[in-house]
């Protein structure tokens, strides 16, 4: 999740606050720009969870709680490789695996996804029964 709050914090300090200046944008209070972090992963995670059930539909040959869940895990690694590796550093300037901070952030990303794709794997057969 590491890198997906970095991205996010790019691109709302680019689309809200490149209108001020440095002065005034180190003013800005950080909630506003939390609430821009908040908004903009909860939207990625909202839309990569309503492609998922349609995804598991035509992949699956049966449909329940491991399955979806182990689905969900595989799906998590997809995501984190397909989206968020090629656009980290475009967005932010660091490589994923030569971070300055080390591995620790590309660890703790994998991670986040592996969570986010297994409790989305349960949500959704919960849900579907």
């Amino acid at each position: 999740m590491f890198f997906e709050w970095h991205e996010n914090e790019i691109i709302t300090s680019r689309l809200f606050f490149s209108r001020f200046s440095n002065a005034k944008r180190n003013t800005k209070k950080t909630g506003d720009q939390f609430r821009g972090i908040f908004f903009f992963h909860f939207l990625n995670g909202a839309l990569a969870g309503i492609a998922f059930p349609y995804i598991s539909i035509f992949l699956l040959h049966s449909v329940n709680a491991l399955s979806l869940s182990l689905f969900g895990v595989v799906y998590g690694i997809i995501l984190w490789t397909i989206t968020l590796v090629p656009i980290h550093k475009p967005i932010t300037g660091y490589s994923p695996w030569n971070h300055p901070l080390g591995h620790l952030p590309a660890l703790a990303s994998f991670s986040g996804h592996l969570v986010y794709g297994f409790a989305l794997g349960l949500l959704v057969a919960i849900i579907s029964q």
